[in-house]
């Protein structure tokens, strides 16, 4: 149980082809927007424990920094998986070595659909109480509290809600 570079992988992908398990372990719509230009299934990391692979199979972890697919990779450890690596530095790593990925078309990353999300509400609140009725004000309130909370604390509701969102919920494979 260890890491692999980006390099190494890269190496591994050309010379072996499929013999081991790219699992990105990135929520569906950070999937959905990007991934390795290889044979790469989405797993998200809170569905790492029903992977059903043979436990001695190889398996590779991706995520965008390394922090999630390292704890995936002590989740599977635990499982009885004993040939499992994280990519070190993640998809971020990737892409600093110029190594390719597969953009794909469609839905935006989850930020982006918060961020457009929170601008037409606070947008709405303040044109609304200036045309409409003055209690719209509250309104972009609220969305300005929920974005203040969500950049202090880390825990944003609006893409919890918007993650839920049936174009947000399609697992991908990404084939080259």
């Amino acid at each position: 149980m260890s890491n692999i570079t980006s390099k190494a992988l890269d190496q591994k992908i050309k010379q072996r082809g499929g013999e081991h398990y790219l699992i990105d372990v990135r929520t569906v719509p950070e999937f959905n927007s990007e991934c390795i230009n290889a044979n790469c299934r989405n797993i998200p990391l809170n569905k790492i424990d029903t992977l059903d692979l043979p436990k001695e199979s190889e398996i590779i972890l991706i995520c965008a920094s390394g922090n999630r697919s390292s704890r995936a990779r002590d989740a599977l450890a635990e499982q009885g998986y004993s040939n499992v690596y994280s990519l070190d530095g993640g998809l971020a790593n990737w892409k600093a070595n110029k190594l390719p990925t597969k953009q794909k078309e469609g839905v935006l990353p989850i930020m982006r659909q918060v961020q457009i999300a929170a601008g037409l509400l606070i947008l709405t609140g303040a044109l609304g109480s200036l045309l409409v009725a003055p209690s719209l004000i509250w309104l972009a309130v609220f969305v300005g509290a929920g974005l203040t909370f969500a950049g202090i604390s880390g825990w944003c509701g609006m893409a919890l809600i918007l993650g839920k969102m049936p174009w947000n919920k399609k697992l991908q494979e990404c084939n080259a």
